[in-house]
């Protein structure tokens, strides 16, 4: 779940040089995918994220989903929640702690709109580095190299302008694999969901912020 948040953690580590410059082939891929979001009234999808460690050992799979309108989101894997009404993100642990933050305290994290929104030139150097088979795969170098993470593959499928997947690498070379699926840009979402209830959670529950 951490690099769904940071994906809101996919989060600021040994330094990298930053080597690779915004390639034009790439920019136009992203714009495609910011153009395609952006036209979305609501995004739901499913996600997988896979831990394998810097030997290459699998660490564990978690599944959950994810809802989107606009700056807003909500997302769940298992009693973990981090939902996002566009001013504040609240991060349920799934246990006895709620954190609190401002989206603009979040801003240097990979938000869910961040991943999927096409948007990175503020944040990221990139060049795209294949476009065999039905996906283009963009590599992206975070211009801060405070950043907890090495790089981001990007993989967008060609036909839907969608990312599919991402593969993020962390100072330990550790990889998280990010995999997107049943996205559906269609989505009718109600604003409510989007709202933080404290009534949701357990009353034994601290709220931190």
């Amino acid at each position: 779940m951490k690099y769904l948040f940071f994906v809101a953690g996919l989060l600021i580590g040994t330094s990298i040089q930053v080597k690779a410059q915004n390639d034009p082939a790439a920019k136009k891929v992203l714009n495609e995918v910011g153009e395609k979001v952006k036209s979305a009234k609501g995004i739901t999808a499913k996600f997988m994220l896979e831990s394998i460690t810097s030997k290459g050992k699998p660490n564990g799979i978690k599944a959950g989903t994810l809802s989107m309108k606009g700056d807003k989101y909500l997302l769940k894997q298992g009693k973990t929640v981090i939902i996002c009404d566009g001013t504040n993100v609240y991060n349920y642990d799934g246990n006895k702690t709620i954190t609190k933050s401002s989206v603009e305290e979040s801003a240097a994290t990979l938000s869910p709109q961040k991943l999927l929104s096409g948007s990175y030139d503020k944040d990221f150097n990139y060049k795209l580095i294949s476009s065999n088979g039905s996906s283009y795969q963009i590599e992206m170098f975070p211009k801060d190299d405070r950043r907890s993470f090495q790089k981001v593959d990007l993989f967008i499928n060609k036909l839907k302008h969608l990312v599919t997947k991402a593969v993020i690498l962390d100072k330990s070379n550790n990889k998280t694999v990010v995999l997107i699926s049943n996205m559906n840009t269609a989505a009718k979402l109600p604003d409510g969901m989007f709202n933080f209830n404290r009534a949701n959670y357990p009353a034994d529950a601290e709220l931190l912020d």
